[in-house]
């Protein structure tokens, strides 16, 4: 069975949510039953369907930001909350 397309927010409303030095916060949720980026009371929320188990969500939670933002994965970085719902990430140039 195939993976349904994820709907994405645009990638300048989740920049117009970075402060100035370009970090984003983020609410996860792993485990979720579908994949989802959304923004939420001017907030970015992420669902993604990876357990929280060695860093597999964190991982995901990047790919997916990434994919939302037309970037590389490696052009982000997680600056806080590895083991945290509440998750800091750097958008690198």
């Amino acid at each position: 069975m195939a993976r349904a397309k994820v709907d994405l927010p645009p990638p300048e409303e989740i920049r117009a949510l970075a402060d100035a030095e370009g970090r984003l916060a983020i609410r996860v949720t792993p485990g979720a039953r579908t994949e989802a980026l959304t923004i939420e009371d001017g907030r970015l929320v992420a669902k993604v369907r990876v357990k929280p188990q060695d860093g597999a969500a964190n991982g995901a939670v990047i790919r997916l930001l990434a994919q939302a933002l037309d970037i590389a994965p490696s052009r982000l970085s997680l600056l806080r909350g590895a083991t945290s719902r509440e998750k800091l990430f750097q958008l690198r140039p």
